[in-house]
C-alpha cells in the first residue's frame, strides 16, 4: 500500500534511507521513474546499524508469493 496511489503489485524495487535513525521507505515499479511512499513502514531505530537488516527484511516481504 503506497500513500499516493493505493496498492502497487508487480515486479517491484524497494529504496530504504536512514539518517540519524529515522527511516524513510519508498517504492516503485521496476525500473519506473516515480517513486512512491510505502505507508506505514517509515520508522525510528535505536541503532542505525539496524538499517541494513531493516531493509532486508522489507524486501523479503515485498518478495513473499
Amino acid at each position: 500500500m503506497t500513500d499516493e496511489v493505493g496498492v502497487i503489485t508487480g515486479d517491484l524495487e524497494l529504496a530504504t534511507a536512514c539518517e540519524d535513525g529515522a527511516v524513510k521507505v519508498w517504492i516503485r515499479y521496476d525500473g519506473a521513474e516515480e517513486w512512491y511512499r510505502l505507508s506505514a513502514a517509515d520508522c525510528d531505530l535505536h541503532d542505525p546499524r539496524d538499517h541494513e537488516p531493516l531493509h532486508a527484511s522489507l524486501a523479503a516481504v515485498l518478495n513473499r508469493p
